[in-house]
């Protein structure tokens, strides 16, 4: 078997799971199974994340609003998906496990900057583009102990929670959902459903899966307004676009 091919299916297959499924067709061994499906949603979730704000980001572009969007929620939400990435990056879980991290924080980060720039906030744009740039930086060089990114990751939990109930509150509020997009609610939730199973395979680290399974929940009434809002969404956009 080629070297390149091998080393492909190793990463879907790590350990012993490689000779018991690959070398000695064990296909009763449910426990290499499991991983390889938790691998193979992992990886899915880290490619789907590349894609899964871009159709929020096009919807603010192009309307040139960020009409119906939370900043504060936005950056909790990032606050959260930082300590996430951090913490398993320097536990060094496999990257599949946690690896959708980095492009959503990118991408969350870009949807707070566009929704700043687009309300005329143009120097709390480059404050925060600063300032962000500067602990991503510090992330990655090791610079905080992992004790503190436990506790923030611990800490992590009620904003995350309090951030997806700000957006909430203010879908309820406006009554409708504004430039919030349906595919990217939807992606949100269904790739946190999926990333609880791989966390159980893959770390079996409760406070990571207790995160996901926050996120996911927040996620489903998010997704939920969307859906419900749907008909005064519209209506409000129309009403905007005359």
């Amino acid at each position: 078997m080629g070297t390149l091919v091998k080393q492909v299916l190793q990463a879907f297959f790590p350990g012993k799971c490689y000779d018991e499924i690959i070398v000695r067709h064990n296909f009763e061994n449910v426990g290499c199974l499991k991983l390889a499906l938790s691998k193979c949603l992992g990886y899915g979730i880290i490619v789907g994340s590349t894609l899964v704000k871009v159709p929020q980001i096009v919807k603010i572009v192009q309307t040139q609003s960020g009409e119906g969007i939370s900043v504060t929620s936005v950056l909790m939400e990032l606050m959260g998906m930082t300590a996430t990435a951090a913490y398993s990056y320097a536990q060094r879980y496999p990257f599949s496990s946690w690896g959708e991290g980095l492009f959503l924080m990118l991408e969350t980060a870009l949807i707070a900057a566009l929704v700043m720039r687009y309300r005329g906030q143009t120097s709390r744009v480059v404050g925060f583009t600063a300032s962000y740039t500067c602990l991503l930086a510090m992330l990655m060089m090791k610079v905080v102990p992992v004790p503190v990114l436990w506790s923030a990751q611990l800490l992590s939990l009620p904003v995350i929670i309090c951030g997806k109930l700000m957006q909430v509150w203010s879908n309820y509020r406006q009554g409708h959902t504004g430039q919030l997009s349906l595919i990217t609610s939807a992606l949100l939730f269904l790739g946190g459903v999926a990333r609880i199973f791989t966390s159980l395979t893959e770390t079996g680290d409760p406070l990571i899966v207790v995160t996901f399974c926050l996120a996911t929940i927040a996620n489903s009434l998010i997704f939920g307004q969307v859906l419900y809002y749907w008909d005064a969404t519209n209506k409000q956009v129309q009403k905007k676009t005359k």
